[in-house]
Protein backbone atom coordinates (compact mmCIF):
# COMPACT_ATOMS: atom_id res chain seq x y z
CA UNK A 1 0.00 0.00 0.00
CA UNK A 2 0.95 3.91 -0.81
CA UNK A 3 0.46 7.03 1.11
CA UNK A 4 -2.53 9.04 0.70
CA UNK A 5 -1.72 12.11 0.61
CA UNK A 6 -3.91 15.29 1.64
CA UNK A 7 -3.58 18.73 0.99
CA UNK A 8 -4.74 21.76 3.57
CA UNK A 9 -3.76 19.25 6.18
CA UNK A 10 -3.65 21.92 9.16
CA UNK A 11 -7.07 21.97 10.24
CA UNK A 12 -10.90 21.36 9.98
CA UNK A 13 -11.00 19.06 6.94
CA UNK A 14 -7.71 18.18 6.31
CA UNK A 15 -7.24 16.71 10.06
CA UNK A 16 -10.20 14.89 10.07
CA UNK A 17 -9.33 13.48 6.75
CA UNK A 18 -5.75 12.56 8.22
CA UNK A 19 -7.81 11.16 11.27
CA UNK A 20 -10.22 8.66 9.11
CA UNK A 21 -7.06 7.88 7.24
CA UNK A 22 -5.17 6.57 10.40
CA UNK A 23 -7.97 4.70 11.48
CA UNK A 24 -8.33 2.49 7.77
CA UNK A 25 -4.75 2.07 8.61
CA UNK A 26 -3.11 4.30 5.54
CA UNK A 27 0.47 5.55 5.67
CA UNK A 28 0.18 9.26 4.42
CA UNK A 29 1.82 12.48 3.44
CA UNK A 30 0.55 15.73 5.22
CA UNK A 31 1.42 19.06 3.19
CA UNK A 32 0.00 22.92 4.48
CA UNK A 33 2.22 25.76 4.84
CA UNK A 34 2.47 25.73 8.59
CA UNK A 35 5.40 23.21 9.20
CA UNK A 36 4.67 23.12 13.26
CA UNK A 37 0.83 22.40 12.83
CA UNK A 38 1.74 19.65 10.03
CA UNK A 39 4.36 17.68 12.69
CA UNK A 40 1.74 18.10 16.09
CA UNK A 41 -0.77 16.26 13.53
CA UNK A 42 1.57 13.76 12.59
CA UNK A 43 2.60 13.43 15.84
CA UNK A 44 -0.84 13.11 17.25
CA UNK A 45 -1.36 10.78 14.38
CA UNK A 46 2.00 8.30 15.68
CA UNK A 47 0.82 8.25 19.25
CA UNK A 48 -2.21 7.07 18.46
CA UNK A 49 -1.17 4.08 15.99
CA UNK A 50 2.42 3.89 16.10
CA UNK A 51 3.00 1.87 13.21
CA UNK A 52 1.95 4.09 10.64
CA UNK A 53 4.73 6.26 8.51
CA UNK A 54 3.22 10.01 8.50
CA UNK A 55 5.78 12.39 5.92
CA UNK A 56 4.89 15.91 6.30
CA UNK A 57 5.60 18.63 3.23
CA UNK A 58 5.47 22.14 3.13
CA UNK A 59 4.31 23.50 0.66
CA UNK A 60 2.23 26.77 -0.29
CA UNK A 61 -0.10 25.71 -3.47
CA UNK A 62 -0.72 29.23 -4.47
CA UNK A 63 2.96 29.55 -5.26
CA UNK A 64 3.48 29.29 -9.45
CA UNK A 65 4.90 25.72 -9.94
CA UNK A 66 4.37 24.31 -5.68
CA UNK A 67 2.10 21.87 -7.01
CA UNK A 68 4.60 20.16 -9.87
CA UNK A 69 7.33 20.27 -6.58
CA UNK A 70 4.82 18.72 -4.33
CA UNK A 71 4.19 15.81 -5.86
CA UNK A 72 7.79 15.58 -7.16
CA UNK A 73 8.54 14.98 -3.43
CA UNK A 74 5.78 13.26 -2.07
CA UNK A 75 6.40 10.95 -4.87
CA UNK A 76 9.87 9.92 -3.86
CA UNK A 77 8.73 8.84 -0.71
CA UNK A 78 6.72 6.60 -2.56
CA UNK A 79 3.91 5.97 -4.69
CA UNK A 80 0.42 7.92 -3.73
CA UNK A 81 -2.83 5.59 -3.50
CA UNK A 82 -5.03 8.03 -2.57
CA UNK A 83 -5.48 11.70 -3.44
CA UNK A 84 -7.26 13.90 -1.11
CA UNK A 85 -7.70 17.48 -2.70
CA UNK A 86 -8.93 19.34 0.23
CA UNK A 87 -7.14 22.73 -0.02
CA UNK A 88 -9.04 25.49 -0.62
CA UNK A 89 -9.38 29.28 0.33
CA UNK A 90 -12.16 31.76 -0.21
CA UNK A 91 -13.26 35.41 0.39
CA UNK A 92 -16.78 37.40 1.18
CA UNK A 93 -17.17 40.61 -0.62
CA UNK A 94 -18.36 42.24 -3.73
CA UNK A 95 -16.72 41.32 -7.27
CA UNK A 96 -16.09 44.41 -8.15
CA UNK A 97 -14.30 45.39 -4.36
CA UNK A 98 -10.61 45.73 -6.20
CA UNK A 99 -9.08 45.05 -2.60
CA UNK A 100 -10.49 41.88 -2.49
CA UNK A 101 -8.68 41.20 -5.97
CA UNK A 102 -5.40 39.55 -4.24
CA UNK A 103 -7.10 37.11 -2.09
CA UNK A 104 -9.23 35.90 -5.16
CA UNK A 105 -6.16 35.30 -7.57
CA UNK A 106 -4.32 33.14 -4.77
CA UNK A 107 -8.23 31.50 -4.34
CA UNK A 108 -8.14 30.83 -8.24
CA UNK A 109 -4.34 29.51 -7.72
CA UNK A 110 -5.36 27.31 -5.01
CA UNK A 111 -9.15 25.74 -5.89
CA UNK A 112 -8.07 25.46 -9.45
CA UNK A 113 -4.43 25.47 -10.41
CA UNK A 114 -3.10 23.57 -7.74
CA UNK A 115 -6.14 21.29 -7.78
CA UNK A 116 -6.15 20.59 -11.24
CA UNK A 117 -2.28 20.11 -11.33
CA UNK A 118 -1.92 17.49 -8.63
CA UNK A 119 -4.99 15.49 -9.91
CA UNK A 120 -3.55 15.68 -13.65
CA UNK A 121 -0.33 13.63 -12.11
CA UNK A 122 -2.21 11.32 -9.34
CA UNK A 123 -4.39 10.28 -13.09
CA UNK A 124 -1.58 9.73 -14.88
CA UNK A 125 0.46 7.60 -12.57
CA UNK A 126 -3.04 5.51 -10.65
CA UNK A 127 -4.27 5.20 -14.41
CA UNK A 128 -0.72 3.26 -15.28
CA UNK A 129 -0.80 1.09 -12.50
CA UNK A 130 -4.49 0.31 -12.59
CA UNK A 131 -5.61 1.72 -9.27
CA UNK A 132 -6.49 4.64 -7.38
CA UNK A 133 -8.38 6.92 -5.37
CA UNK A 134 -9.14 10.86 -6.07
CA UNK A 135 -11.24 12.87 -3.65
CA UNK A 136 -11.66 17.04 -4.87
CA UNK A 137 -13.35 18.96 -1.78
CA UNK A 138 -15.69 20.91 -3.83
CA UNK A 139 -18.68 22.34 -2.30
CA UNK A 140 -22.74 22.96 -2.30
CA UNK A 141 -21.58 26.23 -3.25
CA UNK A 142 -20.48 24.71 -6.63
CA UNK A 143 -24.23 23.95 -7.87
CA UNK A 144 -25.61 27.75 -7.46
CA UNK A 145 -24.41 31.18 -8.40
CA UNK A 146 -22.96 33.04 -5.21
CA UNK A 147 -23.10 36.81 -5.08
CA UNK A 148 -20.59 37.90 -2.57
CA UNK A 149 -18.41 34.82 -3.16
CA UNK A 150 -18.61 34.89 -6.46
CA UNK A 151 -15.43 33.60 -7.46
CA UNK A 152 -15.32 31.06 -4.81
CA UNK A 153 -18.09 29.73 -6.39
CA UNK A 154 -17.03 29.58 -9.60
CA UNK A 155 -13.89 27.70 -8.78
CA UNK A 156 -15.93 24.79 -6.78
CA UNK A 157 -18.12 24.71 -10.05
CA UNK A 158 -15.33 24.02 -11.81
CA UNK A 159 -13.57 21.31 -9.75
CA UNK A 160 -16.98 20.11 -9.48
CA UNK A 161 -17.22 19.81 -13.71
CA UNK A 162 -13.86 18.96 -14.23
CA UNK A 163 -13.92 15.97 -11.88
CA UNK A 164 -17.00 14.41 -12.98
CA UNK A 165 -15.40 14.83 -16.79
CA UNK A 166 -12.03 12.88 -15.60
CA UNK A 167 -14.26 10.28 -14.04
CA UNK A 168 -15.72 9.33 -17.05
CA UNK A 169 -12.33 9.56 -19.07
CA UNK A 170 -11.11 6.55 -16.55
CA UNK A 171 -13.70 4.54 -16.59
CA UNK A 172 -11.90 1.16 -16.57
CA UNK A 173 -8.68 2.31 -15.78
CA UNK A 174 -9.16 0.66 -11.93
CA UNK A 175 -9.14 4.88 -10.75
CA UNK A 176 -12.19 6.78 -9.41
CA UNK A 177 -12.83 10.54 -8.87
CA UNK A 178 -15.04 11.60 -5.96
CA UNK A 179 -16.34 14.96 -4.99
CA UNK A 180 -17.36 15.81 -1.59
CA UNK A 181 -19.97 18.63 -1.47
CA UNK A 182 -20.57 19.89 2.10
CA UNK A 183 -21.98 23.37 2.97
CA UNK A 184 -21.18 25.01 6.27
CA UNK A 185 -18.56 23.09 8.23
CA UNK A 186 -16.99 23.88 11.16
CA UNK A 187 -13.68 24.68 10.54
CA UNK A 188 -11.54 27.91 9.96
CA UNK A 189 -12.66 28.16 6.40
CA UNK A 190 -15.45 30.64 7.37
CA UNK A 191 -13.80 33.31 9.71
CA UNK A 192 -10.60 33.00 7.21
CA UNK A 193 -12.71 33.96 4.41
CA UNK A 194 -15.18 36.50 6.60
CA UNK A 195 -18.45 34.98 6.26
CA UNK A 196 -18.89 34.18 9.57
CA UNK A 197 -21.10 37.51 10.30
CA UNK A 198 -23.28 36.41 6.62
CA UNK A 199 -27.02 35.34 7.50
CA UNK A 200 -25.91 31.83 6.04
CA UNK A 201 -24.21 30.86 9.09
CA UNK A 202 -27.38 32.23 11.07
CA UNK A 203 -29.90 30.33 9.36
CA UNK A 204 -28.47 26.86 8.59
CA UNK A 205 -26.78 23.85 10.93
CA UNK A 206 -23.04 23.67 10.81
CA UNK A 207 -21.74 20.22 9.80
CA UNK A 208 -19.71 18.80 11.71
CA UNK A 209 -15.68 18.19 10.46
CA UNK A 210 -15.13 15.13 11.65
CA UNK A 211 -18.48 13.62 10.47
CA UNK A 212 -18.24 15.76 6.72
CA UNK A 213 -14.61 13.84 5.84
CA UNK A 214 -15.71 10.37 6.97
CA UNK A 215 -18.74 10.45 4.69
CA UNK A 216 -16.45 11.58 2.16
CA UNK A 217 -14.07 9.14 2.88
CA UNK A 218 -16.15 6.28 2.58
CA UNK A 219 -17.58 7.50 -0.36
CA UNK A 220 -14.18 7.93 -1.80
CA UNK A 221 -13.44 4.21 -0.91
CA UNK A 222 -16.75 3.36 -2.06
CA UNK A 223 -16.23 4.91 -5.58
CA UNK A 224 -19.21 6.95 -5.51
CA UNK A 225 -19.10 10.20 -7.59
CA UNK A 226 -20.53 12.84 -5.25
CA UNK A 227 -21.58 12.73 -1.90
CA UNK A 228 -23.36 15.92 -0.64
CA UNK A 229 -23.77 15.74 3.06
CA UNK A 230 -26.66 16.84 5.22
CA UNK A 231 -30.24 16.86 4.77
CA UNK A 232 -30.96 20.67 3.77
CA UNK A 233 -27.46 20.95 1.74
CA UNK A 234 -28.99 17.40 -0.02
CA UNK A 235 -32.57 19.67 -0.17
CA UNK A 236 -30.18 22.67 -2.24
CA UNK A 237 -28.77 20.82 -4.46
CA UNK A 238 -31.48 19.15 -5.82
CA UNK A 239 -33.86 21.95 -5.55
CA UNK A 240 -31.35 23.79 -8.23
CA UNK A 241 -32.57 21.62 -10.88
CA UNK A 242 -35.65 23.28 -11.15
CA UNK A 243 -35.19 27.02 -9.38
CA UNK A 244 -34.30 29.77 -12.16
CA UNK A 245 -30.84 30.91 -11.96
CA UNK A 246 -31.90 34.40 -11.47
CA UNK A 247 -33.70 33.56 -8.51
CA UNK A 248 -31.30 31.69 -6.68
CA UNK A 249 -28.90 34.23 -7.33
CA UNK A 250 -30.93 36.48 -5.72
CA UNK A 251 -32.09 34.89 -2.30
CA UNK A 252 -28.05 33.73 -2.39
CA UNK A 253 -27.24 37.58 -2.54
CA UNK A 254 -29.31 37.71 0.63
CA UNK A 255 -27.93 35.18 2.99
CA UNK A 256 -24.85 35.92 2.29
CA UNK A 257 -25.38 39.45 3.34
CA UNK A 258 -23.10 40.42 6.48
CA UNK A 259 -25.93 40.68 9.25
CA UNK A 260 -25.23 44.09 10.72
CA UNK A 261 -26.48 45.35 7.05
Amino acid sequence: MGFTLITGATGGLGVAFAHAAARDGHDMILTARDEGALCELADALHAAAPTLTVEVLVADLAQEGAADDLWHRATALGEIDVLINNAGLGRHGAFTDTDGAAREATSIAVNISAATCLMRHAAVAMSARGAGRILNVSSVAAFIPGPNMAVYHATKAYLQTLSDSVRSELTGTGVTVTTLCPGATRTGFFEDADVSETWVMRLFPMGDAASVARAGWRGMMAGRKTIVTGGINKLTVFSQRFLPRAWLAMAMKRIMAKTGR
